[in-house]
């Protein structure tokens, strides 16, 4: 719960609570450096789904089109939408884009990637979404956690969260102990509880340094956002019991 490290594995993959420290950040056995060779340096990392026009109001996305829209487009993509796990309503789940349309949302960004990465990238895409789902699912067990649904989102890409400033900020302060670069990501997720109370949670998501075989690493920092007197108290909650549970964990054993 909080930050974790996560990547795509072929084995069942884990998230780890880690708060600000991880202990063996999970990596991604995808070789990506082909990948890093076709980026565009110039480019900021960020999501690559446009959430600006003619968008949709439960997910702040434009209607992304299952067709090719390049000219540059030389290999056929898949046009089949995977369902997540995640809860839309009472009625399903939410289903992510197909390759063509994430393709689609590259091309509509300016950043025409080879067609043979697509797949790699939609899976890293959809994996980083399952975790991110699941940290929700921590936090709300100290609720209730029952009938939860992801009643929209919204990208917020190259908007930092107070928090990401203040670690920003830290990094530079004290760059032993935090990071100083920004998350590659944020999204603002609205949950529906059973009861019908909704509830704004924040996801900063991160790169890591990679792996020394080059995999990459990410990290997801997920937690409600302090808009409410519940979610105040729940990361106020949340962060004592943290403390308590590293000052047993350094204390000195009776046996010593």
């Amino acid at each position: 719960m909080g930050q974790s490290t996560s990547t795509p594995s072929p084995i069942p993959p884990k998230s780890e609570p880690v708060g600000s420290n991880a202990q063996a950040p999970a990596k991604c056995p995808v070789d990506h450096s082909a990948m890093k060779k076709t980026a565009q340096p110039q480019a900021p990392a960020q999501c690559p789904v446009q959430h600006d026009d003619n968008i949709n109001p439960r997910n702040q996305m434009p209607a992304l089109q299952q067709h090719p829209i390049s000219l540059n487009q030389e290999a056929s993509l898949s046009t089949e939408r995977v369902s997540s796990t995640i809860p839309r309503d009472e009625r399903g789940t939410w289903d992510y884009p197909s390759p063509q349309q994430f393709y689609n949302a590259l091309v509509r960004k300016g950043w025409e990637t080879p067609e043979e990465h697509i797949d790699t990238m939609v899976d890293i895409h959809n994996f980083l979404n399952e975790q991110a789902w699941g940290e929700v699912l921590k936090w709300e067990e100290r609720v209730d956690g029952s009938d939860l649904q992801l009643a929209k989102f919204q990208g917020r890409p190259g908007e930092l969260s107070p928090k990401a400033r203040f670690f920003m900020l830290a990094g530079r302060v004290f760059p032993s102990k935090f990071g100083s670069e920004p998350p590659f990501d944020r999204h603002d997720w609205i949950v529906r509880r059973r009861t019908g109370e909704q509830v704004r949670y924040v996801i900063d998501y991160y790169s890591l340094p990679d792996e020394p075989d080059g995999t990459p690493v990410f990290s997801l920092d997920v937690r409600p956002a302090l808009d409410s007197f519940s979610s105040v108290k729940e990361r106020i909650s949340f962060a004592a019991e943290e403390g308590w549970a590293k000052f047993r964990q350094n204390q000195p054993s009776k046996n010593e």
